[in-house]
């Protein structure tokens, strides 16, 4: 039996057809909803395996990127997400869905900060945010990332790829130094853009597209299971899909297929009932 992923989608969404083809290609049964159905009855979310916040400008982004939504889904269904996520089942967010997640406490999660003046606190509620590009314009273009840890089930395994970004507020920025410390010392830090030669892109340049911090390009919980990212793996399933497929980047498929075989691998190998 196949497991099945949960594309969850509102207006504005526009990337919710790629991620549910992704899925299928790495071996799940892919069902798109509009929010609005799962609101109707939220139980439903208990008959998937994997829940996707796809990219797009949700509810055009009016007031800030994802925050309608992370709105809509932190005041209705926190308790059915809490379930989820204490079944283990992988959830991730890409571009809008990334920021949708850091503003419904999904990500980073709660987490053991150690301040200076205050000793050990848990962290908890909105702790990062994903802010307007250094650049101050929208950016639309491939980018090379680099795989940090092994907690992360999306990207275990993976080594340097390139993806697409396309956003005007991907700057990832962690709400405190304390906030930045727990996420590496936890690692919680899953995915960087990257330098030709493999290493962190820091500071502000062309390889750290939007200026985040520490060049942080994804991010997951201390579970390892909630992954969100601004690059789009869904939009690189294919090789044809790479502007240099022909030429300098030869692969037999497409470098974000990884991150859903990935998680379906997880799932199937019987992390999860089915």
């Amino acid at each position: 039996m196949k497991p099945r992923a949960l594309i969850l989608r509102t207006a504005g969404t526009n990337c919710d057809g790629e991620t549910a083809y992704a899925f299928e290609l790495a071996g799940a049964i892919a069902e798109k909803l509009h929010v609005n159905r799962l609101l109707e009855n939220p139980e439903q979310l208990a008959q998937y395996q994997f829940l996707a916040i796809p990219g797009g400008f949700s509810y055009g982004d009016d007031i800030a990127a994802g925050r309608i939504f992370a709105n809509q889904i932190r005041h209705h269904l926190a308790e059915v997400l809490r379930r989820f996520v204490e079944a283990g089942k992988p959830i991730i967010g890409i571009c809008n869905g990334f920021q949708v997640l850091v503003k419904t406490d999904l990500l980073p999660g709660p987490m053991n900060c150690v301040a200076a003046t205050q000793g050990d606190t848990q962290a908890t509620g909105q702790t990062c945010t994903l802010a307007h590009n250094t650049s101050g314009r929208f950016i639309d273009r491939w980018i090379r990332l680099a795989p940090q840890g092994g907690k992360c089930i999306w990207t275990k395994g993976l080594g340097p790829m390139e993806l697409p970004i396309a956003h005007g507020e991907g700057r990832f920025v962690p709400g405190s130094p304390a906030i930045r410390q727990a996420l590496w010392a936890d690692s919680q830090v899953a995915l960087v853009y990257a330098t030709a030669e493999g290493n962190a892109a820091l500071g502000d340049s062309n390889d750290n597209p939007n200026g985040s911090t520490d060049a942080i390009a994804g991010i997951c919980d201390r579970t390892g299971l909630i992954l969100g990212l601004m690059p789009h793996p869904e939009r690189f399933v294919n090789p044809q899909q790479h502007p240099a497929w022909s030429s300098r980047l030869r692969v037999s498929e497409g470098q974000g297929l990884a991150f859903f075989r990935n998680a379906v691998s997880h799932v199937t190998a019987g992390a999860v009932a089915i």
